[in-house]
């Protein structure tokens, strides 16, 4: 199992540095990408590129679990970040298409956070658009 997240630090619960990278049997198997507050789409897809997609690729999943939190889109109340939907609909795409060989469109995406109801809303349709139409294998 290989884990990857994006999320503005510092920030509640006060975990997700760089560092923290897995231990034991699990070390290596963590990617934490810490955005600061006030980060917005080119920040966020800067990391997603360089860090987050090489990592999964070079992981070469079978499957991808996606703990789909909106709560970094710019409406929201509980971050200060500043998201659009359309990035999320891009993590989504890229995401189908570095994982397309090994994966095989094989994703589970399960809603997690969000806690603006019209960011919420707009993040939601655009990743659920970008699922529906990616190419099918």
């Amino acid at each position: 199992v290989f884990y990857a997240s994006l999320h503005q630090f510092p920030h509640y619960p006060g975990t997700g540095q760089a560092s923290e990278r897995g231990h034991g049997e699990g070390a290596g198997t963590t990617l934490n990408c810490p955005l600061d507050p006030g980060t917005g789409d080119r920040e966020w897809r800067q990391a997603f590129e360089s860090q987050v997609l090489p990592a999964i690729e070079a992981f070469a999943p079978q499957l991808v679990l996606v703990s789909a939190g909106f709560d970094a889109h710019v409406r929201d109340p509980l971050s200060a970040t500043e998201v659009s939907e359309s990035t999320y609909g891009h993590f989504t795409e890229q995401l189908l298409q570095a994982t397309g060989s090994t994966a095989q469109g094989r994703m589970v995406s399960v809603l997690e956070g969000g806690y603006d109801l019209e960011g919420l809303a707009a993040s939601a349709e655009v990743h659920v658009k970008s699922l529906l139409d990616a190419p099918q294998s």
